[in-house]
């Protein structure tokens, strides 16, 4: 019987697959539960291995986002592609991918529709929809902003109303919408560059003059041409570059 304690044996193991590329600069590391489920022991046996992991700069802790590899720094220049995925925050996946932590801070209200957002919606204004506000940041440092609003006539009585809150919590919108059995497709998007404005500056942390990246998104049901979310976003127009379409695969 190994006389190595249980939480040494658990960091000895995530810092050889994390060495060896197993585990690359980004990606996510098994939960505390899984964690416990491998190896058993307590709580107190993966919170004290990612404490060490911590601690050596191999791992990063994000607040009620789990455990994530260390990337290189910040790329100075992030990608933004239209992937539809099955699983996870299609944002927090992009930045993974280009070696970068990707989290967010969020605030869900009820509120009743605005003319303007209701037109976006197809609703009447004064309908009841859930707003949510996002902030983005990639390894901590914040490079999108969002609006986001759907109509609670969709979700409301069901687990995806709150966008961040229960079992589908952090899931792109294409995903939650298929828990109510809604194929959203790919967005309809307007995009444009504008100078940022005061309080986009100071959430993005950017110095004025500044320029971003301003999108108007909306889902449609593909079956009725119902729209289910709608969406402003600001992107640093010094960190993002958009890319539309993909190169086909060859044989």
């Amino acid at each position: 019987m190994s006389e190595t304690p249980l939480y040494l044996q658990v960091a000895d193991d995530l810092r050889a697959r994390i060495e060896s590329g197993e585990l690359p600069p980004g990606s996510r590391l098994p939960s505390v539960a899984e964690l416990i489920e491998q190896y058993g022991g307590s709580n107190s046996v993966p919170s004290s291995a990612y404490k060490l992991l911590v601690n050596e700069g191999l791992v990063v802790s994000r607040h009620g986002a789990g455990h994530y590899v260390r990337g290189t720094e910040t790329p100075e220049l992030l990608v933004r592609q239209h992937r539809r995925r099955s699983e996870d925050s299609p944002f927090a996946q992009g930045a993974a991918e280009q070696g970068a932590v990707g989290t967010w801070q969020h605030e869900s209200t009820t509120e009743k529709a605005t003319e303007a957002t209701a037109v976006r919606l197809g609703i009447t204004a004064g309908d009841p929809v859930m707003h949510t506000s996002y902030v983005y940041l990639a390894d901590d440092r914040p490079v999108m902003l969002a609006e986001s609003w759907e109509p609670l006539a969709v979700t409301g009585q069901s687990l995806i109303a709150l966008p961040e809150v229960g079992p589908y919590a952090g899931v792109g919108v294409a995903a939650r919408m298929r828990v109510l059995g809604i194929d959203v497709g790919d967005p309809v998007e307007r995009v444009r560059a504008r100078p940022a404005t005061r309080s986009e500056t100071q959430g993005l942390g950017m110095t004025p003059p500044a320029a971003v990246l301003a999108i108007e998104r909306t889902y449609y049901d593909q079956a009725t041409g119902r729209p289910v979310e709608t969406a402003d976003v600001v992107m640093r127009g010094d960190r993002w570059v958009a890319v539309y379409g993909q190169v086909p695969q060859q044989n």
